[in-house]
């Protein structure tokens, strides 16, 4: 079997990776500090700041599934990588000129979302070009532990730079990652062909069949259905957590950054494990064990109080949760790729992304209203226990059709 650092392109695509996911762990606890401290804003506002970065999945999702499908995929990543550096740029450029408010950000974060989205749907559906078919649940693992080593390292950088820099300029160094990663992709080398212009159909048509082949698909509907979900309460608790452990647990900067670098140690460790993982147990009890872990691992987090044992169990818990996400996420990634043709790759991987991400721009603002209205740890209940939910309908719908067809093989012929 050939390795990974033997397959042409693959140590440069994995870099750019790196690189991005390095920059946008930074960027992520600076805006957070710049919405929450800066901006003074309520766990509303922090949730509809959240939601514009993830309302273009819901609203162009799948129109950019069928547009990346046409195109080639490496060019558009390129220029989605150097757009979003450019608009990044923009929020510090505010900050100094006060013109720097909810709205404006949400506009900037909606804007970087929209390119976000293509980047993603092309970059998903690279990945089976570039590295062969045997090697798909290793590559994605690969880019996986590249984002937990990250998140790892990221938020306690990131609390060093708002510190001494203050959280707008700290933006600046997602939008110089950015820049980089669209120069590392540029130089590589690997097949991309230009998609067969003739075998082109109205758009309708072209969403239709995208998302017939994810809904009606016998085992990616029941999957994409409990990622819908569980992306919905997880935002519900991710969203509340950073204004509950700044107001109400008391942590402080520096405890969010543990927090948030502990669960990219468990990132790295579950990334780690997951090919040991796969090779030892089906698709399907890996999704469903993991799932329910990723569920039940919240707990810490709710029942956290004030102090030292606050911040161990905020810690505990996203170290558990990111663990048991790390290792089923790229098993799920590459059974989608390999059950679905190349053709199909691009809107496959956009509709399910479109309405996972786009539960975040529901999850998000509805986290906040929950906590505001009623309590943080209402708001977190609701998620947790929602986490838990779609977990049980995977293992009820995963069992009722292992009794009918070998469906848990992870590369079975499309």
């Amino acid at each position: 079997m050939p390795r990974l650092v033997d397959v042409p392109g693959y140590i440069r695509f994995w870099t750019a990776s790196a690189v991005s996911a390095f920059g946008s762990q930074v960027s992520g606890l600076a805006l957070q500090i710049l919405i929450a401290v800066t901006l003074s804003a309520s766990a509303t506002e922090v949730g509809l700041v959240n939601a514009a970065r993830w309302a273009p999945y819901l609203l162009f999702g799948l129109v950019a599934g069928v547009l990346v499908d046409r195109c080639r995929r490496k060019p558009m990543m390129v220029a989605m990588d150097l757009g979003r550096g450019a608009l990044l740029c923009v929020i510090p450029l505010l900050y100094a000129l006060d013109r720097l408010s909810i709205a404006t950000l949400c506009v900037c974060v909606f804007g970087v979302g929209v390119l976000s989205l293509f980047f993603e749907s092309a970059n998903l559906s690279y990945v089976p070009q570039l590295v062969p078919k045997e090697l798909l649940n290793a590559g994605y693992a690969r880019v996986g532990q590249a984002d937990a080593v990250a998140g790892s390292t990221g938020p306690l950088i990131a609390g060093v730079l708002i510190k001494f820099v203050g959280a707008p300029l700290a933006v600046l160094v997602d939008a110089i990652s950015y820049l980089m990663s669209g120069l590392l992709l540029t130089s590589v080398r690997a097949p991309d062909p230009v998609p067969d212009r003739g075998a082109r159909r109205s758009l309708g048509r072209e969403l239709h069949e995208g998302m017939a082949w994810v809904y009606r698909h016998r085992t990616l509907t029941s999957i994409a259905l409990t990622s819908h979900a569980m992306l919905l309460f997880n935002t519900i608790v991710s969203t509340v957590f950073v204004v509950y452990a700044l107001r109400e647990l008391r942590i402080g900067d520096f405890g969010l950054g543990v927090t948030y670098a502990c669960a990219g140690l468990g990132g790295v460790l579950g990334g780690a494990l997951s090919g040991w993982v796969s090779r030892k147990l089906d698709v399907g009890v890996t999704l469903i064990a993991f799932r329910l872990l990723a569920a039940v691992g919240w707990l810490p987090l709710v029942l956290a109080g004030r102090g030292l044992w606050g911040l161990v169990s905020v810690s505990l818990a996203f170290f558990v949760v990111s663990l048991a996400i790390s290792i089923e996420s790229p098993v799920e990634m590459s059974y989608r790729q390999a059950v679905t043709p190349d053709r199909l790759r691009g809107r496959m991987n956009a509709t399910i992304r479109s309405f996972n991400w786009g539960m975040v721009a529901v999850g998000a603002p509805l986290g906040g209203y929950l906590a505001d209205q009623v309590s943080y740890r209402f708001a977190l209940w609701v998620g947790l226990s929602g986490a838990v939910a779609q977990a049980l309908v995977l293992t009820v719908s995963r069992t009722r059709e292992a009794r009918a067809a070998d469906v848990f093989e992870p590369f079975a012929a499309v």
